[in-house]
């Protein structure tokens, strides 16, 4: 059976959220036993000598003179700040309620491209930025005994992401997605060597801890090919809800590897930020060009290896 070019898309984006939740499993069983800064450092440096691989196959090299730009330098910024909210987060939270609050991020971009790049925003989206919000809210639960203050720093997370999306779609075309990839796990790589003695020292690696480390940043590299795949496969507005196949396997693993059992809370919250992200989607297919959520799925809107 031949599989239409939407349908091949969608099975690419979900093996691409596979490897970034995997990746995200994988470095969970390791930041238990060294601080963020010193995972950021290893796993990035794997990330980036992969990437640089990739760039060099691609002749993207010869590219890199673009990047002198000062906002490359503010995207990496960003992605630094998501990363280290995320680990933190990650360290003390569950797999899938982590996952959960990131989902929250087409909505933050649509919310940010509407407040600071002035893209028109109907009062539909910005009910489902709403509803979505309340979502995030049910998930973090503030003032209540359920809460986790771990929470808030993924919600930063999520913050810290949006820049890097709204940033990256401020970057002209012409730099490719691979070389400004390459650039940023390069910087969040060395920001993590700087970071190793402020947050605690060096710890001595294992071929347990290391071996899961570049298994991770593999990890990556597959969710970020798979994402190329998957757009250059089918239309953005078909492929772009099954991004929140991560939160399915974000369950999945957190159950298989950590015994982590969501609760009622945890599945509302996260059904009404799927559904509002979802429904955002719906519009911005109807609306036209505009489509900052959907955009959020592109290839350049990929963790970059860290």
């Amino acid at each position: 059976m031949t599989l239409s070019p939407n349908t091949r898309a969608a099975l690419f984006m979900a093996v691409s959220m596979a490897g970034f939740t995997f990746n995200d499993a994988l470095t969970k069983t390791v930041i238990a036993d060294m601080n963020a800064a010193q995972v950021m450092f290893v796993r990035g440096t794997f990330a980036t000598v992969l990437i640089g691989v990739l760039a060099l196959h691609g002749g993207v090299f010869s590219s890199l003179g673009s990047l002198r730009r000062p906002l490359v330098a503010v995207r990496a910024l960003g992605e630094v700040g998501s990363t280290l909210c995320f680990l933190a987060a990650l360290s003390q939270m569950p797999l899938a309620n982590v996952s959960a609050i990131l989902q929250a991020l087409p909505l933050a971009v649509t919310m940010g491209a509407a407040l600071f790049m002035s893209e028109p925003v109907g009062w539909r989206r910005w009910s489902a930025i709403l509803v979505g919000f309340a979502g995030v809210m049910i998930i973090v639960r503030p003032g209540f005994e359920g809460f986790n203050s771990y929470s808030l720093l993924a919600l930063l997370c999520v913050a810290f992401c949006a820049l890097r999306d709204l940033i990256t779609r401020r970057i002209p075309d012409e730099v490719p997605s691979l070389a400004i990839s390459f650039a940023t796990a390069l910087f969040v790589t060395i920001a993590g060597a700087v970071l190793v003695v402020p947050y605690g020292g060096w710890t001595e690696l294992t071929v347990s801890s290391t071996s899961r480390l570049l298994a991770a940043a593999v990890l990556v590299i597959v969710g970020y090919q798979f994402i190329i795949m998957a757009m250059r496969a089918g239309d953005i507005s078909f492929v772009a809800p099954f991004r929140y196949t991560a939160l399915v396997w974000a369950i999945l693993l957190g159950f298989v590897m950590f015994g982590e059992v969501p609760d009622v809370a945890m599945i509302l919250g996260a059904s009404i930020v799927v559904a509002s992200g979802l429904y955002t989607l719906y519009r911005e297919r109807n609306a036209g060009k505009t489509q900052p959520a959907a955009e959020t799925t592109g290839p350049a809107m990929a963790p970059d290896g860290v």
